[in-house]
């Protein structure tokens, strides 16, 4: 029966090991998903000649655009870890540079949209003689495959549920039905960037389900610690900052962004890029938005002298519990601007923005570094 629309019960958003991942083992499914957005761009180059108006042919010299751009609530890490940052397990410590997984160049990962019949649940779409190969059994499935993370983002506001954003880059999409008899699977939207030609491989994906472990987190729950920012006369109140004491900004919104943007580096004799390399330097930034509640005396000109380098810290705490869920330390932080606004009917507000450098794999100074309460391994 032809559907009449496809809506968000629909679907379901999965992530694979690496582009040449086959089994069950090596997919996982992205939880608190919120939305999916894909498309693809083909550059052409047109070939006229004289004697002939319109063109004779329109040749491909560029790799295909893929492009995938997902949103999901803020959970444990678990997310994080499918896609292949670095998280400590546990919410114990600091961690490993978060992006240091993402800075290899390597090949990327596969993602694929599900999609059951219409009105159904995707998760709890079991079907006749369910089992993890058979459970997907003609659903319709988009894969896009070689895609690199180009960015990141985390939004956390009043009112408003912790975000995440992520922006994909990719090389390879298809759409299939999936098969539970014969070949398994779906095939793979991966391609060989060289010769720009199908990996040739079946992926199986994982049975679908809700998910478990900590559905959301709350804004009540965020503690933000600027350390010894606090103590320089940046107006940030106190030293920990818990968003609620009368010693501390009334902290409305933080963003943090990490870009990671790629060049591909193509060569003669490959028909598409052979390699896509992170951008560097990578520069991430934190910005704060507040009500004013007090000014501190400070001096621009000794602001402008002082080179320190200092640690900012944002941990969510699971929703009516003193265990962390997930905790950002953003290291070797350094403040710079702030912006105030005041007008009639307004709370004056400031905008704060810091920033810092992502270090190496083996740089524990600088960076972003990330844990979380998911535990275990992921993919088989």
């Amino acid at each position: 029966m032809a559907r009449n629309r496809v809506i968000y019960q629909s679907e379901g958003l999965f992530v694979s090991s690496g582009i040449r991942a086959t089994g069950t083992g090596a997919h996982l499914q992205l939880k608190r998903v919120q939305s999916a957005n894909y498309s693809f761009e083909i550059t052409r180059q047109d070939v006229n000649q004289f004697g002939q108006l319109a063109r004779i042919d329109a040749l491909v010299l560029q790799s295909p655009t893929v492009s995938l751009d997902l949103s999901y609530y803020l959970a444990d890490g678990f997310n994080e870890r499918a896609l292949g940052f670095a998280v400590q397990t546990g919410a114990v410590g600091s961690g490993v540079n978060f992006a240091s997984g993402q800075m290899i160049s390597s090949e990327g990962r596969n993602f694929f949209i599900a999609t059951s019949a219409e009105g159904i649940d995707l998760n709890f779409d079991t079907g006749t003689g369910f089992t993890a190969t058979n459970g997907l059994s003609g659903k319709g499935v988009i894969g896009i495959g070689n895609g690199f993370i180009t960015d990141y983002t985390l939004n956390a506001a009043v009112g408003d549920l912790p975000t995440v954003s992520i922006s994909v880059e990719g090389l390879g999409f298809n759409a299939a039905t999936y098969s539970a008899g014969g070949i398994t699977g779906v095939p793979s939207p991966a391609i060989n960037p060289e010769s720009g030609v199908s990996i040739g491989l079946n992926v199986q994906l994982p049975a679908p389900g809700s998910g478990d472990g900590v559905t959301a987190l709350r804004p009540g729950d965020i503690t933000l610690d600027f350390g010894t920012f606090a103590d320089e006369g940046t107006g940030l109140g106190a030293p920990t900052s818990d968003l609620a004491g009368n010693d501390s900004i009334n902290i409305q919104r933080v963003s943090l962004s990490l870009p990671m943007s790629r060049t591909p580096i193509e060569r003669l004799g490959s028909r598409f890029a052979f390699a896509r390399v992170t951008d560097f330097p990578v520069t991430a930034t934190m910005s704060v938005n507040a009500l004013v509640n007090e000014v501190q005396a400070r001096n621009l000109a000794g602001m402008i002298n002082d080179g320190t380098e200092r640690d900012i810290t944002l941990t969510i705490k699971k929703p009516g519990l003193t265990e962390d869920a997930i905790r950002y330390v953003f290291k070797a932080a350094r403040l710079d601007s702030e912006s105030y606004s005041s007008d009639i009917g307004s709370n004056k507000s400031v905008d704060i923005t810091f920033s810092t450098q992502i270090g190496g794999p083996n740089d524990s100074v600088h960076g972003i570094f990330v844990s979380g309460a998911s535990t275990g391994a992921l993919f088989a």
